[in-house]
């Protein structure tokens, strides 16, 4: 086996322990998996009746599925507008002008200290004193979506800019062009580049943080698998939570994995280019 750059191929020794290892990390895991299913067990959560009403197509499409809309219809939303509020205040961090900068760094760690439970609870309460009665859930989410995720994105943004060269912005510049031709044209096409792990990591966060609308009775996947569906069919919590378990695994792998794929598109585009 040949060296790596960062560190020595491994010897006869240490691939037989890198195999103990493993084996006893999987060992261990397997212990682990049988301990919870012997609980479960235990509790009579395998009985094929708690699983049955997954398999009727009516608990889809009258629960699982309008849950998992109204999921996504929230992350799609906050993520759109967490975007642009990130690109807003991350350009304003970089303004010229001060009194921009501070009014931007004050917004940003402003909401990035708040807890996004607290303003979702803050928005939907407050909503209906200030514009009257009415459903505030599905809007309460979503803002506290894109003020909390804005914020921490505009860090990203900011971040990515300033790791772009100085000298090809220098080179912009020489060439006679403005600051905003600079930004649009040179830094940010880089940047995004660069940034594009972490802005995945921040959605998915997003996607995950919807189950907070939870507790103002939004209507989502969280609301359905962990209220609804158990009023409704008694004793299927468990199981309940494993499916809805497995459908937000499967969204946030989803996202990662079309994240991953515009990455690369990207990079044959450049390179083409």
């Amino acid at each position: 086996m040949a060296s790596g750059v960062l560190f020595d191929a491994p010897g006869p020794r240490a691939r037989t322990r890198n195999a103990v290892a493993t084996l006893i990390a999987l060992a261990v895991l397997a212990a682990i998996a049988y301990a919870i299913y012997a609980r479960f067990d235990e509790r009579h959560q395998w009985q094929a009746k708690l699983w049955k009403p997954f398999l009727q197509g009516e608990t889809w499409t009258d629960y699982i599925i309008p849950g998992l809309l109204g999921t996504l219809k929230a992350a799609a939303l906050g993520a759109v507008c967490a975007v642009v509020a990130g690109t807003l205040l991350g350009l304003a961090r970089l303004s010229d002008r001060r009194w921009i900068r501070l009014t931007a760094g004050a917004i940003v760690e402003i909401f990035r200290a708040i807890p996004l439970l607290l303003l979702i609870f803050f928005i939907f309460y407050l909503a209906p004193s200030v514009f009257g009665g009415g459903d505030y859930a599905l809007i309460a989410v979503v803002a506290g979506l894109t003020l909390y995720n804005g914020s921490v994105l505009a860090e990203i943004f900011r971040a990515g800019v300033l790791a772009v060269p100085r000298g090809q912005s220098e080179a912009a510049y020489a060439l006679g062009m403005r600051k905003h031709q600079v930004m649009r044209m040179i830094l940010l096409p880089q940047a995004v580049t660069a940034m594009m792990p972490a802005i995945v990591s921040q959605l998915v966060v997003l996607l995950k943080d919807t189950a907070l609308g939870y507790i103002i009775a939004y209507v989502d996947l969280l609301n359905m698998g962990f209220k609804i569906i158990p009023a409704v069919f008694f004793g299927s919590l468990i199981p309940a939570a494993i499916v809805i378990g497995i459908i937000y695994i499967g969204l946030n792998m989803s996202l990662s994995a079309l994240a991953t794929w515009l990455e690369r598109r990207r990079r044959r585009t450049r390179r083409a280019v």
